[in-house]
């Protein structure tokens, strides 16, 4: 995020950078967790910038989940707010990412997220105990050793989804890439740990004329490091994007 808003600067865009709710060191702010649909905060923040001229919104990761997701329920109405939409290894089906994440392979990955996710929840309860205790007494927090039971015991619940099936169901982008009506550039690559190539078979990928998909054999996850210049291959290749900026 930081190097795509160096360079975009660089070529003269002006630029917003956005974190998801709790993060980037906003625990404090809000007495709610995220999700990896929660499109209502982003919304709110392309109502404020109506003003501003055309936007081009780009996505990582669970951010791209989030950005497509709300491309798609704009629908018709889309081209108010936006411009183009960019998602950069988005995990387009939640559910056959969380099992991804659940290989062995992907151990140090899935270790890393349930730690510092546990962690930013242990943060928010002592910034903001009387909204996040009721959390920790009705759950193990501790015991929670994988994202999909992270998302099950405490993500879902908290947001009325029931359990994780359900929450994953309905918050994967992949479900309202159809509706999307703004130009849309899906840039993935083939060998992302996280997310599988094969998400990206959907049919609204290919049905819809509006979204491009650019996806390089090799990249990794949100990585696309190149061995000449320039470094950081990802951000050149959204810079470029015809359809959109």
């Amino acid at each position: 995020m930081r190097s795509m808003a160096w360079n975009a600067l660089q070529a003269g865009y002006a630029v917003h950078r956005v974190n998801i709710r709790g993060c980037g060191g906003t625990e404090g702010w809000c007495s709610t967790l995220y999700h990896a649909g929660l499109t209502s905060d982003l919304r709110a923040y392309l109502e404020s910038l109506r003003d501003a001229g055309p936007v081009t919104l780009v996505g990582y990761s669970l951010g791209g989940n989030v950005s497509l997701k709300l491309a798609g329920e704009l629908g018709e109405d889309g081209p108010r707010l936006l411009h183009s939409v960019v998602g950069v290894s988005t995990p387009l089906d939640l559910a056959a990412c969380v099992v991804a994440l659940g290989k062995r392979a992907n151990f140090i990955y899935q270790d890393r997220f349930v730690t510092r996710m546990r962690g930013r929840l242990a943060e928010r309860r002592r910034l903001q105990p009387e909204a996040f205790a009721p959390i920790f007494e009705r759950t193990d927090v501790n015991a929670v050793k994988t994202v999909f039971d992270f998302d099950d015991r405490i993500t879902a619940p908290h947001f009325g989804f029931g359990d994780a099936a359900n929450y994953y169901k309905t918050q994967s982008s992949q479900g309202f890439l159809a509706g999307i009506r703004v130009p849309t550039l899906l840039l993935t690559a083939q060998d992302d740990p996280l997310v599988p190539f094969a998400v990206y078979s959907h049919r609204a990928i290919a049905e819809n004329a509006r979204i491009a998909l650019l996806a390089p054999e090799h990249g990794g996850h949100v990585a696309f490091l190149a061995r000449q210049t320039p470094r950081f291959w990802a951000d050149e290749a959204i810079l470029d994007w015809r359809g959109g900026l």
